[in-house]
C-alpha cells in the first residue's frame, strides 16, 4: 500500500515537472520568435535603449527629440516627438532569410498631423509601412507583412513619425515591437509587400528602345574603326637631320 502511494506520488511529481518544463520551453520558443533585439525596450541606460538608434530628416534638437521610457509595472516605451515637420524614427538593422514576416507594434499618438504620413512601423524602403496612426489616439496594434525572396535581405526597421517626402509633426509612443517569421499572411491581410519586387522596380533602367541602343553601338564602333584606319594609313614623316 505504501509502495503504491509512493509510486503515485512519484508519478504525480514527474507529471508536474514535465508540465513546468513544457511551459518553460513554450515560453522560450515564443520569446525566440521576435527577431528584434530588445523589442520590448526592457534594456538600456539613461535615455538610450540597447540595440536601437535614432535618425531624422532634420536631425537637430530643434527638429525632433526621442525618449526611452523605462519599463516598470508597464512595458517599456519609446517616444518620437517631431517638433518640426520631419521624419523622425527609432531604427534597428535586421538580416532576414527568405520567407514571410509579420512586423507589428502598439502605437499611441498625440497631435500627429492628419495630412502627411503618421506614426507607423516601417521598413526604410519605398513606402513599406503599416497602417498609420494620426491625431491623438489611444493604443492601437498595427502590423505589416513582408515577403523576402532571393538569398535574404538586410533591412532597417523603423518606428517613426512621418515618411519619405511626407514630413509630419506630433508625438508617438511605441511598445511591444515585434518581427516574426511566419508561413504566410492571414487571408485578406493588409498591407503586404514583396521586398524583392520593390527593389527590382527601383533599379535604374536603360532609356530608349533596343534598336536605338543597337544603332548607337554600331555608330560608335564605326567611328572607332575609321579612326583606327586613319591612324594606321597616315604617312610617317621623317624630318631630315639638321647640320650642326
Amino acid at each position: 500500500m505504501k509502495m503504491r502511494r509512493r509510486l503515485k506520488w512519484n508519478f504525480g511529481a514527474i507529471a508536474l515537472s514535465a508540465i513546468f518544463i513544457l511551459i518553460a520551453l513554450t515560453s522560450q520558443a515564443s520569446a525566440a520568435q521576435n527577431l528584434l533585439v530588445n523589442g520590448d525596450f526592457a534594456k538600456g541606460s539613461e535615455d538610450q535603449p540597447d540595440n536601437w538608434r535614432t535618425e531624422a530628416w532634420i536631425n537637430k534638437p530643434e527638429g525632433f527629440v526621442t525618449h526611452w521610457h523605462h519599463p516598470g509595472t508597464d512595458p517599456g516605451e519609446m517616444e518620437v516627438n517631431n517638433l518640426l515637420a520631419n521624419d523622425g524614427r527609432w531604427m534597428q538593422p535586421l538580416q532576414l532569410a527568405p520567407g514571410w514576416y509579420q512586423m507589428s507594434v502598439d502605437i499611441r499618438t498625440e497631435n500627429v498631423g492628419a495630412k502627411e504620413s503618421g506614426a507607423s512601423i516601417s521598413v526604410m524602403e519605398d513606402g513599406i509601412m503599416s497602417p498609420e496612426v494620426k491625431g491623438t489616439s489611444g493604443w492601437q496594434h498595427e502590423a505589416l507583412y513582408l515577403k523576402v525572396g532571393g538569398h535574404g535581405a538586410d533591412i532597417d526597421v523603423a518606428l517613426r513619425v512621418g515618411g519619405f517626402g511626407s514630413l509630419n509633426t506630433g508625438r508617438a509612443f511605441f511598445k511591444n515591437a515585434r518581427v516574426e517569421k511566419i508561413d504566410a499572411p492571414p487571408p485578406n491581410a493588409a498591407p503586404t509587400y514583396d521586398l524583392m519586387a520593390i527593389r527590382k522596380a527601383g533599379e535604374p533602367v536603360p532609356s530608349g528602345s533596343w534598336w536605338s541602343m543597337v544603332l548607337t553601338f554600331v555608330m560608335l564602333a564605326t567611328i572607332a574603326i575609321v579612326g583606327w584606319g586613319m591612324f594606321v594609313d597616315a604617312p610617317i614623316v621623317v624630318e631630315p637631320k639638321r647640320k650642326r
